[in-house]
């Protein structure tokens, strides 16, 4: 609901005759205003007192979006905490923005607040974000939307290591839950949280496009696939003594062929064909 439907809603309120009386009409709307402006996620938008009684809500209601889309500054997550490109990346920005009409320059803020969250070692503070808005030439505003829509940008400090657990469709039937509680005990974390030791993160997400190969996880940019409960543990503490296992399918599938062997393809597919332009 936008402020031009709690206007309406208002204003049919008034014309029941809200405003003065306390008869049993005048509750159910009250209850009905409730209802509509809470489900809404208002409830705290409009300081309304209806018939001299108390207000609606006293504050404002804080769904899911309100915890992931709002910053709260912290010691080293300020809008002042210092914060520049090494000069590795400001090379790899200039060749980003190569591929981009010079007018176009907000077309790379995918990759350029790719590249300040790998600087800062996983996460995206306000002040990196307020840099690649300057360099991008965009209002602060624009960056912040990108950065809040997309789950891959953390924008508050995590582990070193980013564990995702897919739950979707596929893994879910192939035991993803199982996975995801066969990382919770062995790193002693619940979804959301870190390692007292700052090397974990655990996140649960959506489908990582990895189905074939379910159930699976992604540490950092890597997959770890075909896991069991056991082949998970293992990988959590091979990266705990500092040498990870080796990517990919862990039950000694080769890639994603089937349990029959390979069935197709046993040569190199001919390369795309084109009309001779010359």
């Amino acid at each position: 609901m936008n402020f031009r439907g709690i206007s309406g809603l208002l204003n049919g309120v008034r014309r029941v005759g809200f405003w003065g009386g306390r008869g049993s009409v005048d509750r159910v709307v009250l209850n009905l205003t409730q209802t509509r402006l809470y489900r809404n996620g208002l409830s705290g938008v409009v300081g309304l007192k209806f018939g001299g009684e108390r207000s609606i809500h006293s504050t404002s209601y804080k769904g899911y979006s309100d915890a992931v889309n709002s910053h709260r500054n912290t010691e080293e997550n300020t809008a002042d905490t210092p914060f520049d490109f090494s000069e590795e990346n400001y090379q790899k920005i200039a060749a980003l923005l190569r591929k981009y009409p010079v007018n176009y320059k907000a077309s790379a803020v995918i990759p350029v607040l790719d590249l300040a969250q790998r600087q800062c070692g996983g996460w995206l503070p306000l002040a990196a974000m307020n840099k690649v808005a300057r360099i991008l030439e965009m209002p602060p505003m624009r960056v912040y939307e990108v950065a809040t829509f997309y789950t891959m940008f953390n924008r508050e400090k995590i582990g070193k290591y980013n564990v995702q657990v897919c739950t979707t469709t596929p893994c879910m039937v192939r035991g993803g839950y199982e996975i995801l509680k066969a990382c919770e005990d062995t790193l002693g974390i619940k979804v959301g949280g870190d390692t007292p030791d700052g090397l974990f993160h655990l996140m649960e997400v959506e489908c990582l496009g990895a189905c074939v190969n379910a159930p699976m996880i992604q540490i950092n940019d890597d997959f770890y696939e075909d896991l069991t409960a056991e082949t998970t543990k293992k990988v959590l503490e091979s990266f705990k003594n500092g040498n990870p296992l080796p990517k990919g399918p862990q039950n000694g599938r080769k890639n994603c062929i089937g349990v029959q062997g390979k069935t197709s393809l046993f040569e190199p597919p001919p390369g795309p064909s084109a009309p001779n332009l010359g």
